[in-house]
């Protein structure tokens, strides 16, 4: 296969195919053949080092080439403004140039029993040749080498169909393998171990309950390497949820992904329990409760800097169901101007953030952004000579600058009645993970009429509510009145792919058919994406914030009575300049960084 692959990746005429389609220029080019020798042999003797040290077992046949040489180089595309001259767009050309289907490789759209059950994973690993779907009776094949007809003859005799192959990234196949054989490897080997019939300890529909028969140990190697695995499939996807499901006779495994869920895989029963039972002894749960709801934390490895995952088991029918939420500090601590603000919104909540003491609340379902947008204001706010106490159920993500309190009920340790002990402490900044009853509202405006700032949660569907919510726990007028300094209402919408992004028109009377209102006539020039290898064909990558910003100002403070009339309030707000989330998304939608079926997919009129 490295005869092949040394002809196929010959580096000038792999140079030559990039330079007709303008992705390098030809004084780059020419660089890059001079350099080729030099950054070839030090892959080379890296990928040896990395072998020698991994563990014994089947290694993969890895040869470098000129596409592993212009990715470790870093070239800039000279056809787009936007991203370099990775590994996926080089392949895309090439298989233009070879007249073969270029395919991405989605691992959340792989059948994990067809990729690990089609061939040996030795043969998988020897040709780099990865079945990834059966597509009219057709065995679709991924490999960076299309040409070989004697691999896929060999895979056509053995699975008794034609076999069509389609290119892809070495690097993806690699990963495949990897991933898909090794967690496959890992769940097969942990069921075979208890391969008797079992009876399902946490199926409710069961009649007899045997204790223990059947169930795996959690300190199993296997058990061990399934869950690392989840742990970096979710951070190498980005996912923020990982759910693990038991049902009947599997259990399903899905994560949330730019807040969407998908299926990744589908598991014995018989592993459930180990599975659940692994997690919990990491993040410090009695692995002996099946019957109560429970709460943990795990911290992990990300790329160097540290993740946190936040652990909730609950009772279902068929077992424990198991949701980790992964708490990415790249994503939960950021600058400000990074969270969607628009320069004007920036301004106003920049105002609202440097008082020296009131109550700012940011309003929002779960999922919306709420904790990132506490958590990078605090960021923000932090200095020094600034004593900042949070106290939050569970903490999301520990910061050495804060000083973070955890809810504990069981030991008297609740929103309410800690506030009272924090003032002891000499802050000048609290915030409270949620304001969910009157004791907690009423300790909180007592700190802001002390003198501290007081950010917190509430859980509204729009900023001017939050007042009407607060008087519904009874807090009274005049204390809102005194304390409020202003109300954010949040929601995020995914972004428009930068690399496949393209300009769309539509007219305006279209929208207003939808209930979007652009304040515009005639054509409109929006973009969408049209989905690439960066985005998983979705068209969509990344999340950005909109915003409802409510100033609490001397017109709405007068609005505040006991028997506030919610309709003056939202009136009042408007007048006074007050974007609803919806206005915001238009907004986002005219400057072409989401589409309008994100707008109406996240807001409302």
């Amino acid at each position: 296969m490295i005869d092949d692959f040394e002809k196929l990746f010959a580096p000038r005429k792999v140079c030559q195919i990039l330079v007709a389609r303008k992705m390098i220029s030809k004084e780059t080019a020419e660089d890059l053949l001079k350099r080729y020798g030099g950054v070839k042999s030090k892959l080379e003797k890296a990928q040896s080092a990395r072998l020698a040290a991994a563990p014994p077992g089947i290694r993969i046949n890895n040869p470098i080439t000129i596409v592993d040489v212009m990715v470790s180089m870093g070239l800039s595309r000279a056809d787009t403004e936007v991203g370099e001259l990775d590994e996926d767009a080089v392949f895309q050309a090439l298989a233009e140039e070879w007249d073969v289907p270029f395919k991405k490789i989605d691992p959340l759209k792989l059948d994990l029993e067809l990729v690990t059950n089609t061939i040996p994973r030795s043969f998988a690993m020897n040709y780099l040749s990865l079945p990834i779907a059966v597509e009219n009776g057709e065995l679709i094949v991924a490999t960076p080498n299309p040409f070989n007809t004697t691999v896929m003859d060999d895979i056509a005799r053995v699975v008794h169909r034609r076999v069509v192959p389609v290119v892809s990234t070495k690097s993806d196949i690699i990963r495949t393998i990897n991933e898909f054989f090794g967690f496959k490897k890992s769940i097969a080997a942990a069921e075979t171990q208890f391969a008797a019939p079992t009876v399902d300890l946490g199926n409710l529909e069961q009649y007899v309950r045997l204790a223990g028969e059947g169930e795996l140990p959690l300190n199993d190697s296997h058990i061990v390497n399934a869950v690392n695995h989840l742990f970096s499939y979710a951070l190498d996807q980005h996912a923020s949820d990982i759910h693990i499901e038991p049902k009947r006779d599997i259990t399903m495994v899905r994560m949330r992904i730019d807040g969407v869920l998908h299926t990744i895989y589908k598991i014995p029963k018989k592993v459930h329990y180990a599975l659940v039972s692994r997690i919990k002894n990491l993040a410090r749960m009695d692995m002996a409760e099946k019957r109560r709801p429970q709460d943990g934390r795990i911290k992990t490895d990300k790329g160097g800097s540290e993740a946190e995952v936040r652990v909730s088991t609950i009772p279902v029918a068929f077992g424990e169901k198991v949701v980790m939420r992964i708490m990415d500090p790249d994503i939960l601590f950021q600058p400000l101007e990074g969270l969607g603000f628009s320069a004007e919104e920036m301004n106003i909540y920049q105002q609202m953030a440097n008082r020296p003491n009131g109550i700012i609340l940011v309003c929002g379902p779960t999922g919306s952004g709420k904790s990132t947008t506490l958590y990078s204001t605090l960021r923000y706010l932090s200095t020094p000579d600034v004593n900042i106490t949070t106290v939050e159920d569970p903490i999301e993500m520990v910061h050495e600058d804060f000083n973070q309190i955890s809810v504990q009920p069981t030991v008297g340790i609740t929103f309410g009645s800690i506030l009272r002990n924090i003032l002891r402490q000499d802050p000048d900044i609290i915030m409270i993970g949620e304001m969910r009853d009157l004791e907690t509202a009423q300790n909180a405006i007592q700190a802001s009429l002390t003198g501290h700032l007081v950010l917190s949660t509430l859980h509204t569907n729009d900023a001017p509510s939050s007042i009407i919510r607060l008087l519904d726990i009874g807090v009274p007028n005049f204390l809102v009145q005194a304390t409020l300094v202003g109300v954010v209402s949040q929601r995020l919408v995914r972004r428009i792919c930068p690399y496949c992004r393209e300009p769309i028109e539509i007219d305006a009377a279209e929208f207003e058919t939808m209930g979007i209102q652009t304040g515009k006539r005639g054509k409109l020039k929006l973009y969408k994406g049209k989905g690439c290898t960066k985005c998983r064909g979705t068209g969509y990558k990344g999340r950005t914030g909109i915003f409802e910003l409510l100033p609490y100002t001397e017109a709405i403070r007068a609005l505040t009575l006991p028997q506030t009339d919610m309709a003056k309030i939202q009136a009042k707000s408007r007048e006074e300049g007050m974007m609803t989330l919806r206005e915001a998304a238009v907004k986002k939608m005219l400057r072409g960084e989401t589409t309008y079926q994100e707008v109406l997919r996240v807001t409302w009129e």
